[in-house]
């Protein structure tokens, strides 16, 4: 990059004699739709010359309904925050290739525009790559359809994919940037390059890509954590790094001993975790938390507390890890024993760090918004039914099986059916299940291969006599993994093809089955069990929020007036799925569940508290 085009880009104020007894500004008038600059000057940032020290939380407009975005967003404000922090979701915006959607769940410009009206500033993390636990770090799934496709690095057909989506996105929020008198103070260079590479090539690559597409009125800066600041950072940049609780003194000393005489910026503070599937609740304590802050913002330094509000992973969009090989998918909420719970509720904590945000600054913040009040639900039977089996769609025919990458599917589920020629008993071998398969012989469930355990084969127990079975193998996407250099091999279904006693298995139907609009099924009363799809309808006075405990329930999906809420699954430890009250509606309302292990005579409840922490199995 150039000398002239990286001045630009950090619009560097005019250079100040910075003492140690230097006043850092809280800024708390916040951005007044006027052009300032933001930058470095020495070891400080620069808001029109001024030093400024971030105060900042991380609010993700995806997890977030966006009639709460404002009650979010002055929660976080009364914290004592004068920034708020988010990822753009490119998988969000660009569900097919070349059809951009910034409307409504996804209008990133109107949740920027809040936060102005807010008073915060924004710091914007526009990817490529978010990580973030959602789906597939962020990326949409149709790039790996291009079977050499290499996400994360300079394949020109990852690099072509980028530049278009940045284009785009930027066309939407470049002109908030500080310099053209939008809330935008930071744009973020790639995400912790360093925890996956070295390439600098690359990450140079997205830097350009980024001022190409106009984001030259913002400072950009790289993140990493502070072992690995020499793999991902640029010498150009600012270098801003992420740990937990306990780690801020070990990290900001690599920093000085990598960088001197830089801005000291945590970009993530990890005020609490996220869950996994069978693994039990994650929470962090709130004593060490506390010292933690107020030794950082004490010091100057500049703080971006991730979450701050982790809100809800709706829908399909959690994502996974692997860790030591094993694979591990992420639960829908994404509450992360943040300060704000996953409904806005404010937990001790918050109050804490909104004190000792006060103790530093010396400016006593507005006072909180009034609480939602949830609200509980009777119990709702679910009387109508009709078995997945009954409405298949159109196969695709293939001799060997596809992924759902390459039949241009992208969540839900796929059934893949094959014919055996005699009825067999034997092991069914199936090294590739992306990720969780149930497999049937003439219409009855022989087993299930689960990712998360390293299952690989199932023993088939078929009915004599016949000269001719059926196979099926039913598989639920889970959540592609998020984070690491497993990333590249995240296709969804079938990676290879399953053979019976040694002996492959050629010749697939294969049919897509993303769910789209389940509530549009044809529904009876008569009794449904195993793979099936529940509707029912219920009343509600006053809508409000609730929590849906799914506890009589098995593994699947739940969708409320049509809208994904999101997996449920018996294992733990989610029991509740949070339904926000702004998806109700006065009246009736509807909601279809898919279970894989359905039965008759279930139903849910809406409860007034979540249950997030139950028993694993």
């Amino acid at each position: 990059m150039s000398k002239r085009v990286f001045r630009s880009s950090l619009l560097l104020a005019a250079s100040l004699a910075l003492g140690s007894s230097l006043q850092i500004h809280a800024q708390v008038s916040g951005p007044d739709g006027h052009p300032h600059t933001f930058g470095v000057d020495g070891d400080h940032f620069a808001l029109d010359g001024k030093p400024f020290q971030i105060i900042s939380g991380a609010i993700h407009y995806e997890r977030i309904p966006r009639a709460y975005w404002r009650d979010r967003l002055r929660k976080a404000k009364a914290m004592g925050l004068n920034t708020v922090e988010t990822y753009a979701f490119w998988n969000a915006h660009e569900k097919e290739l070349g059809k951009f959607d910034f409307s409504g769940q996804n209008d990133i410009a109107e949740f920027i525009r809040e936060a102005q009206q807010e008073g915060l500033y924004v710091v914007l993390r526009p990817g490529p790559y978010a990580c973030a636990e959602w789906e597939f770090g962020g990326y949409p799934p149709w790039l790996m359809k291009d079977p050499k496709m290499v996400v994360r690095s300079s394949y020109p057909g990852f690099i072509d994919a980028v530049r278009s989506y940045m284009q785009q996105l930027a066309a939407q929020t470049a002109p908030l940037q500080i310099g053209n008198g939008g809330p935008i103070i930071a744009v973020q260079v790639e995400n912790e390059y360093g925890s996956y590479g070295d390439d600098h090539a690359y990450v140079e690559q997205i830097h350009h890509i980024l001022v190409d597409a106009g984001y030259t009125k913002a400072m950009l800066y790289t993140a990493d954590g502070a072992d690995v600041l020499a793999a991902g950072t640029l010498p150009e940049l600012p270098a801003a790094i992420n740990f937990g609780v306990g780690d801020a003194k070990r990290s900001f000393a690599l920093l000085d001993k990598f960088r001197p005489n830089t801005p000291r910026f945590n970009s993530e503070y990890w005020d609490g975790w996220f869950d996994h599937w069978g693994h039990a609740h994650e929470t962090r304590g709130d004593d060490q938390q506390a010292q933690d802050l107020e030794w950082m913002l004490s010091r100057g330094y500049s703080v971006n507390i991730y979450m701050v509000d982790g809100g809800t992973s709706f829908g399909w969009m959690n994502g996974a890890n692997i860790d030591d090989g094993q694979y591990h998918p992420d639960v829908t909420s994404y509450d992360y024993d943040a300060a704000i719970a996953e409904s806005g509720e404010l937990r001790p904590k918050y109050f804490r760090f909104r004190d000792i945000i006060t103790k530093v600054t010396g400016v006593k913040p507005p006072a909180p918004p009034e609480p939602i009040k949830p609200i509980a639900l009777a119990a709702i039977p679910l009387n109508e039914s009709s078995s997945l089996w009954k409405d298949l769609p159109t196969p695709v025919h293939a001799k060997q099986p596809l992924t759902m990458e390459a039949i241009d599917q992208s969540y839900g589920y796929i059934l893949y059916r094959t014919r055996l020629h005699k009825a067999v008993t034997g092991t069914l071998s199936l090294p590739g299940v992306h990720d969780y398969a149930q497999v049937y012989v003439d219409g009855v469930l022989q087993g299930t291969v689960d990712r998360r355990l390293g299952q690989t084969s199932v023993e088939l127990h078929a009915a004599g006599g016949k000269k001719h079975a059926q196979l099926d193998i039913l598989v639920e996407n889970t959540g592609r993994v998020n984070y690491g250099k497993k990333i590249n091999g995240e296709r969804a279904g079938l990676l290879e093809t399953p053979s019976l006693d040694g002996k492959s298995l050629q010749g697939w139907d294969i049919f897509p089955l993303p769910m789209k609009s389940p509530q549009e099924r044809a529904y009876s009363k008569e009794d449904c069990t195993g793979a099936c799809f529940y509707r029912a309808s219920f009343q509600v006075e006053q809508p409000s929020d609730t929590f849906l405990d799914t506890g009589k329930l098995n593994k699947g999906m739940v969708w409320i007036n049509g809208v994904p809420l999101g997996r449920f699954w018996n294992i733990g430890p989610q029991r509740t799925l949070y339904l926000p009250g702004p998806w109700l509606r006065p009246g009736a309302n509807e909601i279809v569940i898919f279970d894989l292990n359905a039965e008759p005579g279930r139903s849910v409840e809406g409860l007034k508290t979540p249950i997030l922490d139950a028993p694993v199995k």
